[in-house]
Protein backbone atom coordinates (compact mmCIF):
# COMPACT_ATOMS: atom_id res chain seq x y z
CA UNK A 1 0.00 0.00 0.00
CA UNK A 2 1.59 3.36 -0.99
CA UNK A 3 2.56 5.65 1.95
CA UNK A 4 2.40 2.72 4.60
CA UNK A 5 5.62 2.79 5.29
CA UNK A 6 4.89 6.69 6.26
CA UNK A 7 1.86 5.98 8.32
CA UNK A 8 4.14 3.26 10.34
CA UNK A 9 7.13 6.10 10.76
CA UNK A 10 3.75 8.62 11.74
CA UNK A 11 2.00 6.20 14.50
CA UNK A 12 5.48 5.87 15.91
CA UNK A 13 6.04 9.48 16.09
CA UNK A 14 3.15 11.13 16.82
CA UNK A 15 0.95 8.54 17.90
CA UNK A 16 -1.51 6.33 16.08
CA UNK A 17 -4.44 8.91 15.97
CA UNK A 18 -2.07 10.29 13.04
CA UNK A 19 -3.14 6.65 10.82
CA UNK A 20 -6.98 6.98 11.31
CA UNK A 21 -6.84 10.60 9.74
CA UNK A 22 -4.36 9.67 7.20
CA UNK A 23 -6.36 6.44 6.31
CA UNK A 24 -9.60 8.54 6.36
CA UNK A 25 -7.70 11.40 3.78
CA UNK A 26 -6.11 8.67 1.48
CA UNK A 27 -9.70 6.41 1.19
CA UNK A 28 -12.52 9.28 1.08
CA UNK A 29 -15.56 7.13 -0.09
CA UNK A 30 -15.82 5.77 3.65
CA UNK A 31 -18.16 6.39 5.34
CA UNK A 32 -18.89 5.53 8.99
CA UNK A 33 -22.51 5.17 10.67
CA UNK A 34 -24.09 4.54 14.29
CA UNK A 35 -20.60 5.60 15.95
CA UNK A 36 -18.53 3.38 13.63
CA UNK A 37 -20.68 0.40 13.76
CA UNK A 38 -21.55 0.92 10.43
CA UNK A 39 -19.65 1.68 7.25
CA UNK A 40 -20.72 2.19 3.74
CA UNK A 41 -18.57 2.99 0.60
CA UNK A 42 -19.26 5.35 -2.07
CA UNK A 43 -17.90 4.43 -5.27
CA UNK A 44 -14.73 5.76 -6.26
CA UNK A 45 -15.78 8.37 -8.68
CA UNK A 46 -18.51 10.33 -6.55
CA UNK A 47 -16.55 13.26 -4.97
CA UNK A 48 -16.69 13.68 -1.70
CA UNK A 49 -17.63 17.47 -0.71
CA UNK A 50 -18.19 19.62 1.95
CA UNK A 51 -21.72 19.11 3.71
CA UNK A 52 -23.80 22.36 2.97
CA UNK A 53 -25.50 22.13 6.07
CA UNK A 54 -24.44 21.54 9.47
CA UNK A 55 -26.80 17.97 10.11
CA UNK A 56 -25.68 16.66 6.38
CA UNK A 57 -22.91 14.34 7.81
CA UNK A 58 -21.52 13.62 4.28
CA UNK A 59 -22.01 14.76 1.26
CA UNK A 60 -20.94 14.01 -2.49
CA UNK A 61 -21.20 14.90 -5.99
CA UNK A 62 -21.87 12.32 -8.97
CA UNK A 63 -20.84 13.39 -11.75
CA UNK A 64 -23.14 14.12 -14.42
CA UNK A 65 -24.21 11.73 -17.32
CA UNK A 66 -23.76 13.29 -20.92
CA UNK A 67 -26.20 15.78 -21.78
CA UNK A 68 -27.52 16.31 -18.03
CA UNK A 69 -27.15 20.16 -16.80
CA UNK A 70 -26.17 19.06 -13.36
CA UNK A 71 -24.58 16.38 -10.78
CA UNK A 72 -25.89 14.40 -8.88
CA UNK A 73 -25.92 15.00 -5.18
CA UNK A 74 -25.73 12.46 -2.36
CA UNK A 75 -26.70 13.41 1.29
CA UNK A 76 -26.06 11.50 4.57
CA UNK A 77 -27.31 12.24 7.78
CA UNK A 78 -28.60 10.92 10.75
CA UNK A 79 -32.28 11.77 11.42
CA UNK A 80 -35.85 11.38 13.98
CA UNK A 81 -39.05 11.67 12.50
CA UNK A 82 -39.47 8.16 12.12
CA UNK A 83 -39.61 6.32 8.46
CA UNK A 84 -43.07 6.53 7.41
CA UNK A 85 -43.14 10.24 7.94
CA UNK A 86 -39.89 11.25 6.23
CA UNK A 87 -40.97 9.12 3.25
CA UNK A 88 -43.96 11.43 2.89
CA UNK A 89 -41.42 14.41 3.02
CA UNK A 90 -39.65 12.92 0.42
CA UNK A 91 -42.42 12.95 -1.56
CA UNK A 92 -43.95 16.39 -0.58
CA UNK A 93 -40.20 17.16 -2.21
CA UNK A 94 -41.74 15.95 -5.86
CA UNK A 95 -44.67 17.56 -8.05
CA UNK A 96 -45.57 15.57 -11.12
CA UNK A 97 -46.17 17.10 -14.91
CA UNK A 98 -49.53 16.21 -14.96
CA UNK A 99 -50.39 16.53 -11.36
CA UNK A 100 -50.90 13.25 -10.32
CA UNK A 101 -50.04 12.11 -6.89
CA UNK A 102 -45.70 11.53 -6.31
CA UNK A 103 -46.93 8.71 -3.54
CA UNK A 104 -48.65 7.01 -6.28
CA UNK A 105 -45.72 6.77 -8.89
CA UNK A 106 -43.11 6.46 -6.18
CA UNK A 107 -41.59 3.20 -5.50
CA UNK A 108 -41.51 1.65 -1.82
CA UNK A 109 -39.45 -1.73 -1.30
CA UNK A 110 -38.27 -2.93 2.61
CA UNK A 111 -35.33 -4.89 2.14
CA UNK A 112 -32.80 -6.03 4.98
CA UNK A 113 -29.04 -5.67 4.83
CA UNK A 114 -25.95 -5.93 7.57
CA UNK A 115 -28.28 -6.90 10.00
CA UNK A 116 -30.94 -4.05 9.62
CA UNK A 117 -34.10 -3.31 7.88
CA UNK A 118 -34.01 -0.44 5.03
CA UNK A 119 -36.32 1.31 3.21
CA UNK A 120 -35.78 2.17 -0.23
CA UNK A 121 -37.51 4.96 -2.16
CA UNK A 122 -37.16 5.81 -5.94
CA UNK A 123 -39.81 9.18 -6.66
CA UNK A 124 -39.35 10.89 -10.18
CA UNK A 125 -40.90 14.34 -11.24
CA UNK A 126 -40.16 17.45 -10.61
CA UNK A 127 -37.82 17.96 -7.74
CA UNK A 128 -38.31 21.13 -5.12
CA UNK A 129 -34.63 21.69 -4.61
CA UNK A 130 -34.14 23.65 -1.16
CA UNK A 131 -31.18 23.47 0.01
CA UNK A 132 -31.25 25.32 3.39
CA UNK A 133 -34.45 26.34 5.60
CA UNK A 134 -33.88 30.20 4.59
CA UNK A 135 -33.30 29.03 1.25
CA UNK A 136 -36.23 29.40 -1.57
CA UNK A 137 -36.97 26.41 -3.23
CA UNK A 138 -35.72 25.65 -7.05
CA UNK A 139 -37.85 23.69 -9.54
CA UNK A 140 -35.90 21.09 -10.87
CA UNK A 141 -37.81 19.26 -13.50
CA UNK A 142 -37.13 15.89 -14.68
CA UNK A 143 -35.15 14.96 -11.66
CA UNK A 144 -35.37 11.72 -9.73
CA UNK A 145 -34.88 10.71 -6.38
CA UNK A 146 -33.49 7.31 -4.39
CA UNK A 147 -33.14 7.06 -1.45
CA UNK A 148 -32.36 4.43 1.71
CA UNK A 149 -33.47 4.84 5.00
CA UNK A 150 -31.13 2.69 7.29
CA UNK A 151 -32.97 1.88 10.36
CA UNK A 152 -30.53 0.77 12.65
CA UNK A 153 -31.03 -1.62 15.51
CA UNK A 154 -29.31 0.56 18.34
CA UNK A 155 -28.51 4.24 16.67
CA UNK A 156 -31.27 5.29 15.32
CA UNK A 157 -32.62 5.74 11.49
CA UNK A 158 -29.41 7.40 8.42
CA UNK A 159 -31.15 8.73 5.37
CA UNK A 160 -28.74 7.92 2.37
CA UNK A 161 -30.55 10.41 -0.52
CA UNK A 162 -28.80 10.53 -3.60
CA UNK A 163 -31.25 12.98 -6.14
CA UNK A 164 -30.19 14.47 -9.55
CA UNK A 165 -31.27 14.52 -12.85
CA UNK A 166 -32.67 11.54 -14.27
CA UNK A 167 -30.46 10.59 -16.55
CA UNK A 168 -27.52 10.73 -14.10
CA UNK A 169 -29.43 8.56 -11.34
CA UNK A 170 -30.11 5.87 -13.76
CA UNK A 171 -26.81 5.50 -14.58
CA UNK A 172 -25.58 5.33 -11.23
CA UNK A 173 -28.42 3.40 -9.87
CA UNK A 174 -26.81 0.24 -10.32
CA UNK A 175 -23.63 1.63 -7.84
CA UNK A 176 -25.75 2.97 -5.38
CA UNK A 177 -28.07 -0.42 -4.29
CA UNK A 178 -24.22 -1.90 -4.56
CA UNK A 179 -23.17 0.58 -2.02
CA UNK A 180 -26.13 -0.15 -0.10
CA UNK A 181 -26.14 -3.84 -0.47
CA UNK A 182 -22.91 -3.92 0.56
CA UNK A 183 -23.10 -2.05 4.22
CA UNK A 184 -21.08 -3.61 6.20
CA UNK A 185 -21.14 -4.07 10.21
CA UNK A 186 -17.72 -2.89 12.11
Amino acid sequence: MPGQKLLSWACLLFGCGWIALALAQENPARMKLAGGKLELVAPANWVRKQPQSRIIEYEFAIPASTGDPADGRLTVMAASGGIDANIKRWYGQFTQPDGAGTEKRAKVKKTQTAGQDVHLVDISGTFQDQRGPAAPAVERPKYRMLGAIIATQSAGDYFVKFYGPEKTVADNEKAFLEMIDNLEPK
